[in-house]
């Protein structure tokens, strides 16, 4: 073991010790049963699905227990960092109705910072004092000797790693470890396996109850090049320490880290370290013909969060079916009863859920047809002035027409109609009740009306526009409607056109047609005695009158 004065030297003479950690960051007061949990992103490109899902899981299982859920920014790998994506965490997370309790990248707590670049010091303090136990060792092989040993053991089937013939540091005499530490060659710091030949190791998951594995046998980089200005942690060292000294209970990650649990518990026992409980999470598939595959960030443009703020799922309605993901019976009840069951880690599946954005719809859809008018145009008016800041700016302008719009065809008291799953349907359902966002409607010659000559669209547009202006009443309304129709030589109503179809120009739904296509700009709308009446006359008569020229 190499002399405590040269292990000192390797460090700042000030870095505290491991026990000066331990009372700053001390256990925290919660009710027996209590959770901590934490999502702990790093920064290196933008959040996933399956990381939102991973944060609503984690967040849940925490909120139901009594506990904590903590935010931690995982950003020791300064070369692979993503300029803003350490502040895009918490905003995501909020925008999504998932905020942490603590943490972030401005994140207050006791347990803070939740930067892993801005607790050095903490680390520093626990791989000098392995280095202590002689549980870790300086390694001074450089990149060509490491390339070497792994072109042997690709030769020879062996597994690759830093171990057996081909860890020559491990063995190094201290003395001439000394020599090469004072003469400032560049090191890193590995953690000495406890195992020469290891064997199988088994542990519990909340999922998967009795998991074993290979036991690491590899001696890790727990401290990374002594040439880096500010040298820091790897990721496995450095989440062992925090989630021992933010007090996590519970540790919520995906399940391409289940084989690296082995090494993680070698740690916690190296350090004297209680661990925590895991729940490693299966990954989201996705349906391709009869199979299915992981959900790609590559491929799939909803794999990424961004597309589903863009999209303006409603953040209740993409908590719900996060955890319906989870849970499975939690999909088919309401968003306030899923939003208020508990996640149970013994109803989740070790294979992979399947990301099925129809039966996102579906729950988005039946959320917002539950909302007040009130309340959709809150949450539309919210997401608008984000991602699409002219309707935003149409709609903080017109607050009585959008209620007005919202309402038609929806009788008081009854459910609204369920033709909005996404707030970015809104133009598309909604756009034609405001001026500035429906500008002229289609000229007469436009296919919409049916194929109809276009003098005959103007006229039946200008006589509408005479003789249903006046109209205070639907059967005023529709009454004009009609006797327009047969002047023009139309059936009166579909069953005159079904007896007798030879007789008439066509049925009564190509002159409501016009119409329909004169003031809303589509062949299907809600009722369109409604539809004028939010209008108003004047916006009416201005429409029609386009048309007729």
């Amino acid at each position: 073991m190499l002399d405590l004065s040269v292990i000192n030297a390797m460090f700042p003479p000030d870095l505290p010790e491991p026990a000066d950690w331990e009372r700053r960051f001390g256990p925290r007061v919660l009710p027996v049963g209590a959770e901590v949990t934490r999502f702990a992103p790093s920064p290196t490109g933008h959040l996933h699905i399956g990381g939102l899902y991973t944060a609503a899981v984690a967040r849940a299982l925490a909120h139901q227990s009594g506990g904590v859920f903590v935010l931690r920014v995982e950003d020791t790998d300064r070369s692979r960092q993503v300029a803003g994506a350490a502040e895009e965490f918490g905003r995501l997370l909020g925008a999504f109705g998932l905020a942490p309790d603590e943490g972030g990248v401005d994140g207050d707590g006791a347990w803070g910072p939740y930067l892993q670049s801005e607790r050095r010091d903490v680390y520093l303090s626990h791989v000098r004092a392995l280095l202590r136990q002689d549980r870790a060792y300086p390694c001074f092989c450089d990149k060509d000797r490491l390339a070497r040993s792994a072109r042997e053991q690709r030769a020879g089937r062996s597994p690759l790693g830093y171990y057996g013939r081909w860890a020559p540091c491990r063995t190094l005499a201290p003395a001439e470890a000394a020599r090469r530490l004072a003469a400032g060659e560049p090191y890193v710091v590995r953690f000495r396996c406890p195992y020469e030949f290891p064997g199988r190791v088994r542990f519990a998951d909340r999922i998967r109850s009795s998991v074993t594995l290979q036991d690491n046998g590899n001696d890790i980089v727990l401290l990374k090049s002594s040439q880096d200005e500010l040298p820091l942690p790897t990721y496995h060292f450095a989440h062992v320490v925090d989630d021992h000294l933010m007090r996590v209970s519970l540790v919520v990650r995906g399940e391409e880290w289940l084989s690296s649990t082995p090494v993680h518990l070698q740690l916690h026992t190296a350090l004297g370290f209680e661990p925590p409980a895991y729940a490693h999470l299966a990954p989201l598939m996705k349906a391709e013909g009869p199979s299915r595959r992981k959900l790609s960030k590559r491929k799939d443009p909803e794999a990424s969060v961004d597309y589903y703020l863009a999209a303006g799922y409603p953040p209740a309605a993409v908590q719900h079916y996060l955890r319906g993901l989870a849970n499975i019976r939690l999909m088919d009840v309401p968003t306030a009863e899923a939003l208020a069951a508990p996640v149970r880690t013994d109803g989740m599946r070790p294979s992979g859920p399947l990301l099925d954005l129809p039966k996102l719809h579906s729950l988005s859809r039946e959320f917002i047809a539950s909302l007040t008018p009130g309340e959709l145009y809150a949450q539309l008016l919210a997401w608008a002035r984000d991602h699409d800041p002219e309707l935003g700016s149409v709609l903080a302008r017109h607050e009585e027409l959008a209620l007005a719009a919202l309402a038609v065809g929806r009788p008081e008291g009854a459910p609204a109609r369920k033709d909005l799953d996404r707030w970015s349907c809104f133009r598309d359902r909604y756009g034609f009740f405001f001026t500035e966002l429906f500008g002229s409607p289609p000229a007469a010659d436009d296919d919409r009306y049916g194929g109809l000559d276009p003098e005959l669209v103007r006229r039946i547009a200008a006589g509408f526009a005479r003789e249903a202006a006046g109209a205070g009443t639907p059967e005023e309304w529709y009454g004009a409607l009609r006797e327009l129709a047969v002047r023009h030589g139309h059936a009166p109503d579909t069953a005159a056109w079904r007896r007798e179809p030879g007789r008439w120009a066509g049925p009564p739904r190509q002159v409501a047609n016009v119409v329909r296509v004169a003031l809303t700009g589509a062949t299907r709308s809600p009722d369109l005695f409604a539809v004028a009446r939010a209008l108003g006359p004047d916006e009416v008569l201005r429409r029609l009158g386009a048309v007729a020229g």
